[in-house]
């Protein structure tokens, strides 16, 4: 026999309910794909141990926080998530709140002090253990009727990640290294994830097949530091590593995320631009266009270094778009140093940009540098993202009146009623659902044309002419929405 909570109270089960059992699980993640992957794992783990995935908190037996510490907003979030999740505990103690990720590992001593009511901290190391004890935590549930007690609060919100619909199969991550031993003054990432682990290529290779197996047309490779990824025993660099995983059947599109720009060298570009599934866009972090503050942030290259990079990519794939992070108001910086990467920007090198000001983080050098005031970094920050959000509008703007090809996100999160999709270039397009759609057929045909109407600094939009089984058929002639027609 066992107890459990049971609409606010507790019964016993007995051991031949237990096969009749149902448990739900919760996963919210925050911070870069590297939590996405990390959540992918759990979520493999959970519905190995049949977990059922639920989209709101309080409908959850499990909740799995994952968490971020790269910038202090995540982390103020993920504290006030925690906290939030206290309503739901309260109102059912058997409801388990898990936290994990980046956070997790560097709170991990003050965390169960700050937030008593969580059940279990992971480290980024541990998701081996996180998903052993969802196994051990599985028979603890029972097919029953939500707590009473849990139906009397307020919604929870949130994002809820790991929901499959008829579109979450298209794109998978697999994550090819992890940690980073660069140790930029400004950043976490070595602390909590640990110096470079590579896997072996065979491993790598092994699980882009599951994936593309279970239904993914496109890949992303994923690492702290993707293109400083080496295989000693197999002789192979990130380059070679791409060129494997592009050989195998069924890929249709292959990406990457996050690269650090001193480990692409000409061999490596060279080859990237020779896979014809490459995704036709790279993402290089400048941080800042001054010599001074990269020295500061211990960056390892120069502008004129970084500069050099770029124009290779301009030269091997003059199609590719070329997206980066920048930070504002980093210790030291001067109106000269910022002037710089002001026209470094304007100089229209980026088709996005993920902008931000600096965030101390405890634990870096930079947090105990003095600190540029928070109105200077603001200012410079509106004027930044002002020039920026400029040069990414002109670059929609060229899009206009072409018909290009994307792969399906899903329904648009602002109306139902249309789609979203990416192109090869990470440029969001949204569209009207047209006449012919059903989400059986378009997740069979997930490859759509779209004509582009309106630029927008945040993508375009258009409408969509063609459907197609895979990336490199022809598409087929879609009914537009009838409302397109009436309009004609």
């Amino acid at each position: 026999m066992q107890l459990v909570l049971v609409s606010g109270k507790r019964r016993l089960l007995a051991n031949s309910e237990r096969d009749l059992s149902m448990a739900n699980i919760y996963i919210e993640t925050f911070g870069c794909q590297m939590n996405e992957a990390d959540s992918q794992y759990i979520a493999r783990r959970a519905l190995g141990a049949g977990y059922t995935f639920v989209s709101a908190a309080e409908q959850a037996d499990v909740l799995v926080l994952n968490t971020c510490t790269v910038r202090d907003n995540a982390e103020r979030r993920a504290y006030g998530r925690m906290n939030h999740f206290k309503l739901l505990k309260d109102g059912d103690p058997a409801v388990k709140l898990v936290v994990t990720g980046c956070l997790a590992e560097q709170d991990r001593d003050r965390m169960q002090k700050r937030v008593p009511h969580i059940d279990a901290i992971f480290g980024t190391g541990e998701l081996v253990r996180l998903g052993d004890a969802l196994t051990a935590w599985r028979p603890d549930f029972v097919d029953d009727e939500v707590s009473e007690d849990r139906g009397l609060l307020v919604p929870m919100g949130g994002q809820a990640d790991c929901i499959t619909d008829a579109f979450s199969h298209l794109r998978a991550f697999v994550t090819v290294q992890r940690g980073c031993s660069y140790y930029c003054t400004f950043c976490i990432v070595p602390h909590v994830r640990g110096r470079f682990d590579h896997r072996p290529a065979g491993e790598i290779l092994e699980e882009v097949r599951q994936k593309v197996a279970a239904g993914a047309r496109e890949v992303m490779l994923v690492g702290q530091t993707v293109n400083a990824y080496k295989d000693a025993v197999a002789g192979i660099d990130f380059g070679d590593l791409c060129r494997q995983v592009a050989t195998l059947p069924g890929l249709e599109a292959l990406s990457f995320i996050s690269p650090h720009p001193k480990d692409f060298t000409e061999k490596i570009v060279a080859d990237l631009a020779g896979i014809p599934v490459m995704n036709a866009r790279v993402h290089l972090p400048l941080q800042s266009a001054s010599d001074t503050l990269l020295r500061r942030m211990n960056r390892k290259y120069s502008i004129e270094q970084y500069d050099a990079v770029a124009e290779l990519f301009k030269r091997y794939v003059p199609h590719w778009s070329i997206t980066t992070d920048l930070i504002v108001g980093f210790p030291g910086e001067t109106e000269a140093d910022f002037e710089k990467t002001l026209a470094y920007v304007g100089r229209g090198v980026f088709w996005q940009a993920f902008m931000f000001v600096y965030s101390p983080r405890r634990g870096t050098p930079a947090a105990k540098w003095e600190q540029v005031p928070a109105h200077v970094a603001g200012a410079r920050f509106a004027r930044l993202t002002e020039v920026q959000n400029g040069v990414i509008r002109a670059f929609h703007d060229t899009l206009v009146g072409s018909t290009v090809r994307g792969l399906i996100v899903g329904p648009s999160k602002k109306d139902p009623g249309k789609l979203a999709l990416k192109t090869s270039q990470n440029v969001t397009l949204i569209a009207p659902k047209p006449d012919d759609y059903a989400e059986e057929l378009y997740a069979r045909e997930p490859w759509l044309d779209v004509t582009i109407h309106t630029a927008h600094v945040w993508g375009c939009s258009g409408s969509i002419v063609s459907r197609a089984g895979s990336r490199s058929q022809n598409g087929k002639l879609v009914l537009p929405p009838t409302l397109d027609l009436l309009a004609l």
